[in-house]
């Protein structure tokens, strides 16, 4: 007989969400090509901005981890997120014209603000489960898109090129070792501390969900 693990518990959380983020125009539009290049352009701007406070909120992991093998991992992750996708985001800016300093000064758009002011409230103010509950849909989510989108391919060389950043070997092999940590961890826990972490991971989920939405709307402060 199968035991299900937490994980997949969480997973099966998000069922809409995750349906709803393969539906979303700026998902699909990856895969035929029809997302609009100033859409993509200001996601992967916020999506670099994104990735600071992202990092910081993978090192307060680390800092809270109560095993080595999680303090190295959650702090190479921190370190990942800032050298390698910014490397990825870095070769995207260089397309658009846009010097590090552009990305830099940019502000924050509201959705990205109040997806990184939660993060990072989680991160600095709750127990180390919780802190990985909250971040998680950001590797499992990417990385469940990116092989999805692999498979449909994409006419579009930029796009192609992201979604095989998250859909290579090497991502999943990130991915399942966060995965494989967040069940043992879990696997002692009371209900209801697995229960906040389920609530953290399905907020963050419907902001995955947002943060598609609002590269496609480009959006921006209302006054």
């Amino acid at each position: 007989m199968s035991v299900t693990t937490f994980t997949r518990e969480l997973w099966d959380a998000i069922d809409p969400i995750y349906a709803a983020i393969l539906r979303h125009p700026f998902v699909t539009g990856l895969t035929d090509g029809s997302l609009p290049r100033e859409s993509f352009r200001f996601y992967a701007v916020q999506d670099a901005l994104y990735l600071r406070d992202f990092a910081r909120a993978l090192s307060m992991a680390a800092a809270r981890a109560p095993r080595d093998e999680w303090i190295i991992m959650f702090n190479e992750h921190a370190a990942g997120a800032l050298k390698v996708e910014r490397s990825l985001h870095e070769s995207f800016f260089a397309e658009f014209g846009m010097t590090p300093e552009d990305v830099a000064t940019t502000p924050l758009a509201p959705t990205n603000l109040a997806y990184t002011s939660y993060l990072l409230a989680v991160a600095y103010g709750l127990p180390f489960h919780e802190v990985v509950a909250a971040v998680l849909p950001c590797y499992w989510i990417y990385w469940e898109v990116g092989k999805q989108l692999e498979r449909a391919g994409s006419p579009d060389p930029l796009y192609a090129r992201w979604i095989g950043t998250y859909a290579s070997a090497e991502f999943g092999d990130v991915v399942r070792a966060v995965l494989a940590a967040t069940d043992e961890m879990a696997a002692p826990l009371r209900k209801a501390d697995r229960d906040a972490m389920r609530r953290h991971f399905v907020t963050t989920s419907r902001y995955e969900w947002m943060f598609w939405d609002m590269g496609l709307r480009r959006e921006s402060w209302p006054v």
